[in-house]
This record gives C-alpha cells, structure tokens and sequence, in this order.
C-alpha cells in the first residue's frame, strides 16, 4: 500500500505527498542561492539582536529551563543540542531554536514575503538550523527542507491570509508554525503519515497575535514558531499521532483561524510550475522596522535627497497606501525603540531628522528625541477605500513652509523580489548587523558557505560564526 493511503486528511496529505516527494535532487542553482542569501540575512539580523533585553531575556529563561541554575553548557556538537548564533553556547535543540528565533526577530529587520503578510525565515530558519546541526545534516538536506517550508507557508497564505492578518493573527507565527513542522519533518526524513501527524502537533500548538506587536511577545511569537515546530515534528517521529483534519476538518485550524477558506485551489498547485521561493520571493529589508512603513521611507528619502529638506520645512505628510498597508503600524505615539518600529509617524520623522533609518534610530533615546516626539502629530496616513490589497503602492503628499506642495508615489520597493539587494548591498547590511550585536563571526567565510550550501554541512555553515 502506498504511504500516502494512510493519510486520511485532505490538506495534510496533499503537503505531505509534496514534502516526501522533494528532495536535494529538485534544487536548482537559483534555489540554492535564494536559501543562501535568506540564511544570510536571518543569521545576520539574529547577531544583531543578539544582545537586544528580548534576547538576553530568553537566554536566560532558556538555560533555567535547560536544567536549572546548576545547568552548564557543553561545547561539543551532540545529536540533542544546537549553538546559540550569537555566542555559541550550546542549548538543547527546541530551546536553541526559541532565542535564536526571538534574536532573529527582535529588531524587526528579517526578510518578508508579500503572500504571508509575514517572516518566513525567522519562521523557518532558527528551527532548522537548529535541528540540522543536532543531525549533522547537509547544507543540501537544509536547503531542500526550507524550499518546502516555504511553499506551505505562501500557499496557506494565498488561501487566507489577507483576512486572518486583518483580524490580528500574527501570521508569522500562526501560519509559520505549520509550514516549520512540515520543514522540520521533512528534514527528519519523515514519511507521510509522520509529516500530517506533525501538522497535527503543530495545529496544536498555533497562535499569535498583532496585539504583541511593540512588545516583547512579538518576538517570542517568533522564536515559540521555531520551538513548536521542532516539537512537533519530533513527537511525530516518535509515533505520537494528531488528527487528520487538524488542519482542514470541521473542527480544524481553517474551520477556527480562517473563516473555513478553502486550501484545494492553492494546495492542488503545491509543487507545480515555480515554485514559491521564485514565484513569490523573499523581500528583504532595508530599515529596520515594520514593512508597511518601507515604501513611505522610499518616497520619503528619495524627497529629502532631491529637494535638500529638512524636518522643519514640512508643516504636514499625508501618508495614502493601498489597502490594508497600515494594519500592523498600531503605535501613532511611541516612546519606545520596540513601539516606534511599529509607527509610520516615527518612520517618517526620523527619515527626515537623520538621512537614513537605521537601527540606531530605535534605541529609547532616539525615539524619546523632543523634536521627533514633537513632529509626529505632523503624519498621517490613511488605506486607500477600494479594498485592493494587491498591487501595493504608496503615495506621499508634503505641505511645506513655503507654500509648496511635494508629491511622489512608489510602487516597487528597493529589497523586493523585483528589485532585489546586490550581493554588495546584503554583505553591507551583514556586516552593519555584526558590527550593532558586536559579533566576532567571520563575515566572508559565512557568506561563502551559505552561497555554495550543497558542499558544506549545516555544522560547517556555521563554524565561521
């Protein structure tokens, strides 16, 4: 009997017949380098969160709930045990997995992709690292698993996510966990019954919420996606089983979280044509804050360099974006580095107060500035009306001091898929994350390894940390 006959439940079989049939010998040199340069930018932007409170927070939970105060770490690689990306220090693989995801997600600095509404690597990438060192896998096994992580996350995405992003779910983590599990499952090479028995767990385990956003939860929301997705994953190798319809039955995830959408259009094209991590991309950032505010930043700095202004010569912006855009950005007055990344307000000041958005804009300090807290009620910003999410687009309308009025509109965002980083420029923001976390990894070797991750193993990839 096929394996796949075991599997009762229509979405998780129809994953599952995708992930047991892709393997290393499906990628394609684009595949490739598309992991490559995800795993760059989230091991980047996770040492530069290394030392942020939310990390330092989570390490120290995490060596408790490794073994209490007595714990002590061992240095040597071990099938249960993975590195912490930012000092090494050796934690089991679930735990491993929570800090580097909050690290990694801290900042708000990780790669997006428009279907999500979300991360997907911080979703992916902090758990799989993390168990493909524990394994001893290859860089082959880590790409293949992460290409199919990825095509689960966009597809359930397609399906629903516009509306269970809109409701407050934060689908980095609430739609990430499932697509992690199946990631991990597939890199413990799991058959059928165990990938659905994973999606099970991982159903089990789902949620997170926009409310976090500012907040401490935000990121722990992220690193709890990687922890469950390893969990899951795990229990299902050892046998424990989860229902066939967790995810799409009566009772299930679609049926709770999603207004019971429909996953058999998207999933029926599960694997077929491009796949996802081509078709839809991954946008990666160029400032360190919520994504809803980068094509206002675009406009913003294109206006400042072209007209010389200055925050005192505008007396008011007017934000218009298509619709939906500003969902995230819930915080009109903050005072903290973790609320301003969460403001087109303080976006917009502090493009104007200093030339560029970087993350030494967001220390409390920054934020607390007078002059920025007195401009902000000078932004506002509003969701076009006519309910198109799609294309997203951006306008920027200035009144200035002097009468005149400046306008500029951006549809294509500087990282995305469609207007991707140079090598030049994600090598400069690694080593800008490097040098912020105060990180001694070998920026040239790391970068080597993971352009070339089918001859080195996810140990090695890491050896230049």
């Amino acid at each position: 009997m096929d394996a796949l006959e075991s599997v009762s439940g229509g979405a998780a079989r129809r994953i599952a017949a995708f992930a047991t049939g892709f393997g290393p010998s499906n990628l394609t040199p684009a595949l490739l380098e598309a992991v490559g340069r995800a795993f760059i930018d989230t091991y980047g932007v996770g040492l530069a969160g290394w030392n942020e409170p939310p990390a330092l927070k989570a390490r120290r939970y995490a060596r408790v709930a490794a073994g209490g105060d007595g714990w002590q770490a061992s240095p040597a690689p071990s099938s249960t045990s993975a590195r912490c990306w930012g000092d090494g220090e050796r934690l089991p693989v679930e735990l491993a997995a929570l800090v580097n995801g909050i690290a990694a997600h801290v900042l708000d600095y990780d790669d997006v992709t428009s279907p999500m509404r979300g991360h997907p690597s911080v979703a992916l990438l902090p758990a799989l690292v993390a168990l493909g060192e524990a394994l001893d896998a290859d860089g082959a096994a880590l790409a293949a698993a992460y290409v199919v992580g990825f095509e689960v996350i966009c597809k359930l995405s397609r399906a629903f996510a516009v509306d269970h992003y809109a409701k407050g779910w934060h689908s980095t983590s609430s739609i990430g966990t499932i697509a992690a599990a199946v990631a991990c499952a597939h890199l413990l090479k799991l058959d059928a019954t165990g990938i659905a028995n994973a999606i099970g767990l991982a159903v089990a385990q789902t949620a997170g919420t926009r409310a976090n956003f500012g907040t401490d939860a935000k990121s722990f929301q992220a690193g709890q996606c990687n922890a469950a997705a390893i969990r899951a994953a795990l229990l299902a190798r050892e046998g424990f089983d989860a229902a066939a319809g967790a995810l799409d039955g009566k009772f299930g995830y679609t049926a709770l979280y999603a207004d019971n959408a429909s996953l058999e259009a998207e999933l029926s094209s599960l694997g077929q044509g491009a796949l996802e991590l081509l078709r839809s991309g991954i946008e990666v950032k160029k400032y360190p804050l919520c994504y809803a505010t980068h094509r206002a930043l675009d406009g913003m700095l294109d206006l400042r360099a072209q007209h010389a202004l200055t925050l005192d010569d505008i007396e008011t912006i007017a934000i218009t974006t298509s619709a939906g855009a500003l969902t995230p950005l819930i915080h009109h007055r903050p005072r903290t580095g973790l609320e301003a990344k969460f403001s087109l307000e303080y976006a917009m000041v502090a493009a104007l107060l200093d030339g560029q958005v970087t993350l030494a804009s967001f220390t409390d300090p920054a934020v607390q500035r007078p002059a920025a807290q007195a401009a902000l009620a000078r932004v506002s910003g509003r969701s076009s009306s006519d309910g198109q999410v799609f294309p997203r687009w951006t306008t920027l309308e200035l009144k200035l001091r002097d009468g005149r009025w400046l306008s500029h509109r951006v549809d294509s965002l500087r990282g995305s898929a469609t207007l991707p980083l140079s090598a030049a420029e994600l090598r400069t923001k690694f080593d800008d994350c490097l040098a912020w976390g105060r990180a001694t990894a070998d920026a040239g070797t790391v970068f080597a390894r993971a352009m070339r991750l089918d001859d080195c193993s996810v140990r090695e990839l890491l050896a230049g940390a």
